[in-house]
């Protein structure tokens, strides 16, 4: 029976139709006595993965998959936050808690400088823009390490140089461009190759700060994303 396995399955396209595609194709009613155990406690998610067959429903947004929660009987929902709960009420697990999140907190911040320094040595600003490369970086790692911020900088799969390379390009194509505001034909391929006549554009400007040419502050796009950055505080877009 289908409810005896472990699946991963695709959404209804409307949240009150009460099914689920499987990645064959396959339509799924769900059983009276399942229930949806939302996304956002991942803890609990284990325990209830492992109490019984439960349907992972999962859906795609672009390139990107998005969790959508687990459908499994309502009896080991709630078994498996109990057990959760139980634990959680242990004084040995809060501590425990508090030393993991001090370690997490101590990882995070060494790799904000790490990340800081790749950026500032990729860059490589002739020495009059020093301080423009500091702002630079330090606008560019404030968007792109914090944890779950989805950049490419959160990825181990490439070399801490090549992350700190690819977040200055993202950044510049968000701030220093007209990217935001174009019209992109829906063709393969098309997107990308935009991206990379705007990296192009964007290298050649930051070899003008590199070479340490005169550069007009009130009209260099780069220097006018910095003041606007500076002045919004925080308020950086999505830099993918």
């Amino acid at each position: 029976m289908i409810t005896d396995k472990t699946l991963v399955v695709h959404s209804a396209p409307h949240p009150k139709r009460n099914y689920v595609v499987t990645e064959s194709g396959e339509t799924l009613e769900i059983p009276a006595a399942w229930g949806c155990l939302k996304p956002g406690d991942a803890a609990v998610t284990r325990i209830l993965k492992t109490l019984g067959p439960s349907w992972t429903a999962v859906h795609k947004k672009g390139r990107k998959t998005f969790s959508d929660g687990v459908w499994a009987p309502r009896e080991n929902i709630e078994q498996a936050k109990a057990i959760v709960a139980k634990k959680r009420s242990d004084p040995a697990y809060a501590g425990k808690r508090q030393a993991d999140l001090k370690r997490r907190q101590e990882k995070q911040r060494r790799y904000e400088a790490v990340f800081l320094l790749a950026l500032i040595q990729w860059l490589d600003f002739h020495p009059r823009y020093n301080t423009v490369a500091e702002q630079f970086a330090e606008a560019i790692a404030r968007h792109a390490t914090p944890v779950g911020s989805g950049t490419v900088a959160r990825t181990e799969r490439i070399p801490i140089e090549e992350r700190a390379a690819a977040a200055a390009i993202a950044w510049m194509r968000h701030r220093t461009t007209a990217y935001e505001s174009l019209k992109i034909d829906r063709i393969k391929g098309c997107r990308r190759e935009v991206r990379r006549e705007l990296a192009r554009q964007s290298v050649k400007l930051l070899n003008a700060y590199r070479r340490g040419e005169l550069i007009n502050p009130e009209t260099c796009p780069l220097a006018v994303a910095l003041r606007k950055t500076a002045s919004e505080g925080n308020g950086d877009p999505g830099c993918s």
